[in-house]
């Protein structure tokens, strides 16, 4: 197979490293000569590693790269069969992109966007042959994570995400189909991994150190919110949060917080400038004051994770009552997408719908805030006694 790769960021050249492994023929287009050197050279030294590592071998080094041309003319992609966009999060840029793309590619040519939010069906319209266009949607570093969201727009054809699915299962991917919405799964559904626990640190209830403890030690997440949107970096998420919330029609649930836009706006991104949430030396790890105490109150540290997790459980719950994805798609997507350590929904039975229910009901109570509103299928479920597994 031949796959064009539109974009020669981090982003786009992971992308044709994965597809280059797999055996396709990868041409990876950039207007900027410069970040096309710079992928020829990450690229080298990731095999260089894996070589070190005991992953390949030299003559495995050599195939990858003998499969990847980097080409800085879109005409180059004229015998793609399939082609992948990576470049920036702009609707507008996308689509003049794509219809220039067309004009060169074959008709049977899928092409496909890798954006994390825009409307696939909008960014489909800029082409003569809507009914090619997909989502094809990989997570940071793409090498090595292993989820990849195929989202088709309404004017996508069957056979069209078939073989998308089919491709990105080739090459070793686990794929999680998703209606085309806003965030598709993972960045919806996440939404409250960040908004709560921000809410909870507006609130006074705890800081930082004590919210991310919490999630961690109970949770068994590898990081805590505030750690790992220092890590995304404060200006990233929050861009996330607020183009969620737009798109949703500024539904509750979504509303960004005014912290993190402060944080931002100060320069405060997390690692990447040193000072976030928390202050970072030179090697990228936090520095921790001297006279920091994280809070070792369990009681405490059980109500942190139990809001957050309930929240996330009932964004879940109401992305499957909309019918967003499968239930199986779903878990699978925030395991395999961002590490959680379960699915959600599997954590709901796990914790009792009952139980999801109770502490929804009492948030609402305590707020009168749309934002804690149980899903109407959560509530559906403990009338039926029923599970999603």
């Amino acid at each position: 197979m031949n796959v064009g790769i539109i974009g020669g960021g981090t982003m786009g050249s992971g992308i044709a490293q994965v597809a280059a492994t797999s055996g396709c023929k990868v041409k990876l287009y950039d207007t900027n000569q410069a970040a096309l050197d710079k992928a020829k050279g990450s690229l080298e030294k990731v095999l260089l590693r894996l070589i070190e590592k005991g992953r390949i071998d030299t003559s495995e080094k050599d195939r990858i790269q003998t499969n990847i041309a980097y080409v800085s003319n879109l005409k180059d992609l004229a015998d793609s069969n399939l082609t992948i966009e990576a470049i920036v999060e702009n609707l507008d840029i996308k689509k003049k992109v794509f219809s220039e793309l067309e004009s060169y590619v074959a008709e049977d040519c899928i092409i496909a966007s890798n954006t994390s939010s825009l409307s696939i069906a909008s960014i489909a319209a800029a082409l003569k042959k809507p009914e090619r266009c997909v989502g094809i949607h990989f997570f940071n570093p793409a090498p090595l994570m292993k989820l990849v969201e195929v989202i088709p727009a309404i004017q996508t054809s069957k056979e069209v995400l078939e073989k998308s699915i089919q491709t990105i299962k080739d090459w070793k991917k686990i794929v999680a189909v998703a209606k085309d919405t806003p965030g598709f799964i993972v960045n919806r559904v996440a939404r409250p991994f960040y908004g709560e626990a921000l809410r909870i640190y507006e609130e006074g209830v705890a800081d930082f150190a004590t919210i991310d403890h919490s999630l961690k030690s109970l949770g068994g997440f590898r990081m805590g919110p505030f750690e790992l949107m220092d890590f995304i970096g404060n200006d990233v998420n929050y861009t996330v949060t607020e183009t969620v919330f737009t798109a949703f029609y500024f539904d509750p649930r979504y509303k960004p917080s005014f912290t993190q836009k402060r944080f931002s706006e100060a320069g405060y991104l997390g690692r990447k400038s040193g000072k976030g949430f928390y202050d970072y030396d030179a090697n990228g790890r936090i520095v921790i004051p001297s006279d920091a105490k994280e809070s070792q109150d369990e009681k405490l540290a059980q109500q942190i994770f139990n809001r957050v997790l309930v929240m996330l459980i009932n964004e879940a719950a109401d992305a499957l009552f909309l019918n967003i994805a499968s239930a199986e798609d779903m878990d699978i997507a925030m395991t395999k997408g961002v590490n959680y350590p379960k699915g959600l929904l599997a954590w709901a039975d796990e914790k009792g719908i009952d139980w999801c229910v109770e502490k929804l009901d009492a948030l609402y109570n305590e707020y009168h805030e749309d934002r804690y509103r149980c899903s109407p299928l959560l509530r559906k479920m403990n009338r039926e006694n029923i599970t999603f597994f």
